[in-house]
């Protein structure tokens, strides 16, 4: 399932559906803890930028301001990406795995999305695989 979020006006576009992704949250398949993984990916480049965590309440207020809304699992609450650090995602598209037990979020990243300051927390450790 995807959603579409126009930006400008914060609010499901057409794929959405009338119930403007009450759909999308219902389908969602948390873990025992209630939270699902989410990726969020650069929508125009594809490129990876970090993994967090989202329960059905970070999903609703995510599709209602268009802008990502996570879960902390260390300190226990909601934080929007670039609330404090200006490095704000504003969120393009949604989709589930078929599962529903993960989510894409297709973001417009401005800023680095790592807190460590890099444009992505996939950028420093990775192995290449060759011959395969």
């Amino acid at each position: 399932m995807i959603t579409s979020l126009d930006r400008q006006n914060c609010r499901m576009a057409e794929h959405a559906g009338p119930t403007g992704g009450l759909e999308l949250v219902e389908s969602v398949r948390p873990g025992p803890d209630g939270l699902v993984p989410v990726i969020a990916q650069q929508w125009d480049t594809g490129a990876v930028l970090m993994l967090a965590w989202m329960d059905a309440e970070a999903l609703r207020r995510t599709l209602a301001t268009g802008r990502a809304t996570y879960y902390s699992r260390s300190r226990q609450a909601y934080w929007v990406k670039g609330e404090t650090s200006g490095n704000r995602q504003w969120v393009k598209e949604i989709a589930l795995d078929c599962d529903g037990d993960a989510v894409l979020i297709k973001v417009d990243q401005h800023g680095p999305a790592c807190h460590t300051g890099a444009a992505s927390c996939f950028d420093e450790r990775h192995l290449r695989l060759t011959g395969t």
